[in-house]
């Protein structure tokens, strides 16, 4: 019988000033538990993407929420067959995903938020439950989008988080007397981008809880077009959270679609019809490497 392996994604803001401590605590946790992914520990707090059996995932999370910062975190789940990352880091770093807006906070309070089931029924209707539209807004790269997203979304085709602030500056007076939905694969790109636009007036604006991933836990696909990227070795999960057969190039790290897989161009870990011929396709230090942990 195949072992099938738990992904887990979880994320909390909270202050965590014992860095260098908890950096090797992690590691060999997750080294003797046989868990592949990332874990990221940060002043403001933590991100991780793990992947393993569930009896090793279960302990490693009880042994996580043993410390009273981190008592009450919540995660999302998938199942593959295979291990969705191929080696484990632990790594110390200044953000939890980068947005170089140090005052921006979340740990001190959340910008209002929405739950999967409460927004399918606004999409369902048209409006909120005060009659105002909804619009949906990305807050993921574009890469990202291009593989999937809600219906009807505004996306500005960022190439970098550190985008997103200045876009929303930019077009906060078109969207005055609209409820603005942020988004993004885990959640946790909105919890910065929310307050943001909070900051900024935005008078009416929510973050999905828990992200698209969430939503497909809970809702399924409704509203929602294609796949979602998500980074790990799998690329792409459907609404139903199983792996797709799109990939991703990792020399030039575009998405690789099924049809494109069969070009010639594409050579697994070297090039893809998007970079082949161009200077510098082939990096040999990325080859086999995936960003993961570049945030959800």
């Amino acid at each position: 019988m195949s072992t099938q392996y738990v992904n887990i994604a979880a994320y909390k803001f909270i202050t965590l000033d014992n860095l260098e401590e908890l950096r090797p605590q992690y590691q060999a946790l997750c080294n003797e538990l046989g868990l592949k992914g990332t874990v990221l520990l940060t002043p403001e707090g933590i991100n991780m993407f793990l992947s393993g059996t569930r009896e090793h995932i279960d302990g490693f999370l009880a042994w996580v929420r043993s410390d009273a910062r981190l008592a009450d975190l919540e995660w999302k789940e998938s199942l593959s067959l295979e291990q969705s990352h191929k080696r484990m880091l632990v790594k110390i770093k200044k953000e939890i995903i980068t947005m170089r807006m140090p005052l921006i906070k979340p740990e001190l309070g959340r910008a209002p938020s929405v739950d999967p089931k409460t927004l399918k029924r606004w999409l369902d209707q048209g409006h909120d439950d005060d009659g105002v539209p909804v619009v949906m807004m990305e807050t993921r790269n574009a890469f990202e989008v291009d593989v999937g997203t809600f219906d009807n979304t505004l996306d500005y085709r960022i190439d970098k988080f550190t985008e997103f602030p200045a876009v929303a500056a930019q077009h906060k007076d078109e969207l005055a007397g609209k409820t603005v939905v942020t988004f993004c694969t885990g959640g946790i790109r909105c919890e910065k981008a929310a307050i943001h636009m909070k900051n900024i007036g935005y008078d009416r604006v929510f973050q999905l809880d828990g992200g698209i991933l969430k939503y497909f836990e809970e809702v399924g696909g409704d509203h929602y077009s294609g796949d979602c990227f998500v980074f790990d070795y799998r690329t792409a999960l459907n609404p139903k959270l199983e792996p797709t057969e799109t990939a991703q190039c990792f020399a030039c790290r575009a998405v690789v679609t099924p049809r494109q897989q069969l070009s010639p161009e594409y050579v697994v870990g070297v090039s893809c019809p998007h970079c082949a011929g161009k200077d510098g396709q082939i990096q040999a230090d990325r080859a086999g490497e995936h960003p993961a942990g570049a945030g959800v």
